[in-house]
């Protein structure tokens, strides 16, 4: 993550009128979700979280966090 792509530097681009710098801050800030959400989801997973806890902490269905990255933890050997 360059200077430019720091969280902080992002979230005040959201805000710039020139549409393309806006819409690419989104992009970016799109993917640093993704990220921290997978990070925090093979942590919880390796201290032996249930999907079920995963889901509430998420406020999302169990079905839905479990389908998102059960398969990517299994491609990894991360889950059985």
């Amino acid at each position: 993550m360059g200077a430019e792509d720091t969280p902080a530097s992002l979230a005040g681009q959201v805000t710039n009128k020139d549409p393309a710098v806006g819409l690419q801050a989104v992009v970016a800030l799109r993917r640093l979700l993704e990220e921290l959400e997978r990070v925090h989801v093979d942590n919880a997973r390796d201290q032996n979280w249930s999907w079920q806890s995963i889901a509430t902490s998420l406020n999302v269905s169990r079905q839905s966090v479990h389908e998102k990255h059960a398969s990517r933890r299994k491609a990894e050997g991360k889950e059985k």
